[in-house]
């Protein structure tokens, strides 16, 4: 099967290797987004996709909007590929690439579909308290991952996950299963599923915005957000802005499918059957371990955190460090 690889990040790395490990497979190229300027220096950075095909000796095509590049469209056209696979490319493909390979465009999405289309599956799903995901292989069409499913798998989401944790996970799991995908699909033994437009939901571009925390949430939504947009939440810590890298919510209802890690950490915590605050106080300090505030509901356990241009901290050290006392608040930026 002669394969024309269309990815960018690391989420798409696990895929494109598995790929190459398989001899009955031949990537003929690989079309990833332009170099960047990125990090001190403002030098330009390949992407890990490009990195990998260059390792590989493949011919890397950056057409910086593809729909209109001619050079890479008649390169594609003159690929004789038997399909297109397409991994967190991050451009869209017009009909007119979707329609070149034999075999298709088959597209490696990271969610159960029709559930989180979009950009930022595995972010919004963590946002929205998920117990599990997934991932969907697809025919990819004109609609923003709106074609027909090929195969699933899932995987359970626990309370420390976060969005880089579980994209780790569900990229090697997409590998496995586009592998799985495209043997079946070449031997004519998957009926594509039409989705269920009904029950989509979406999972848009993450800004800014998103990455503000308001105190007067409940516990678990603060952690849910901490952890789905790991890790750039932010609020302010005397009068300077603060993140929040990692947390934990505090109450008996996170016990049942609580981790060892979980449950080590909430024997050492102080009685706080009694403590209370304003919103966003400190309303206990956890020794050894970091600094609890009053949520609109609810306690929440910071674990993690980073002052501005300082490193990540525990959150023990970010109290010894600053002399935080109980009674100080956290604000919102």
């Amino acid at each position: 099967m002669k394969i024309v690889f269309f990815g960018t990040p690391h989420f798409a790395v696990p895929t494109l290797e598995k790929l190459l490990n398989q001899p009955e497979f031949e990537i003929l190229a690989v079309v990833t987004q332009p170099d960047k300027r990125r990090e001190r220096g403002n030098k330009l950075i390949p992407s890990p996709i490009k990195t990998v095909a260059i390792d590989h000796n493949l011919p890397v095509w950056q057409p910086p909007r593809i729909k209109k590049d001619t050079e890479t469209l008649t390169q594609l056209q003159q690929s004789d590929a038997d399909v297109f696979v397409v991994v967190a490319y991050g451009q869209i493909l017009s009909a007119e690439i979707l329609d070149m390979p034999r075999l298709g465009c088959i597209n490696v999405h990271g969610s159960i579909l029709p559930k989180y289309r979009g950009a930022a599956p595995i972010q919004w799903c963590l946002y929205n308290g998920e117990k599990e995901t997934g991932i969907t292989t697809m025919l990819m069409d004109v609609g923003m991952d709106t074609g027909a499913m090929l195969l699933k798998a899932s995987t359970p989401i626990a309370l420390l996950d976060n969005s880089q944790d579980l994209a780790q996970r569900l990229s090697v799991m997409g590998g496995d299963l586009l592998v799985e995908t495209l043997f079946h699909w070449q031997n004519q033994e998957i009926e594509p599923v039409p989705q269920d437009d009904s029950e989509a939901t979406y999972a848009p571009l993450i800004t800014k915005h998103n990455y503000t925390l308001d105190w007067s949430k409940t516990a678990i939504q603060l952690h849910n957000q901490i952890r789905g947009f790991y890790p750039n939440c932010t609020t302010t810590f005397r009068d300077q802005g603060i993140k929040i890298i990692a947390s934990i919510p505090i109450g008996d209802a996170y016990c049942d499918d609580s981790t060892t890690e979980i449950k080590e950490i909430y024997e050492k915590l102080p009685d706080l059957s009694t403590r209370s605050g304003s919103i966003g106080e400190v309303v206990s300090i956890a020794k050894g371990i970091g600094p609890i505030a009053q949520t609109g509901q609810g306690l929440l356990l910071l674990r993690e955190v980073q002052l501005a241009g300082k490193r990540p901290q525990s959150g023990w050290d970010f109290v010894n460090g600053n002399r935080l006392i109980v009674g100080e608040v956290l604000g919102n930026c």
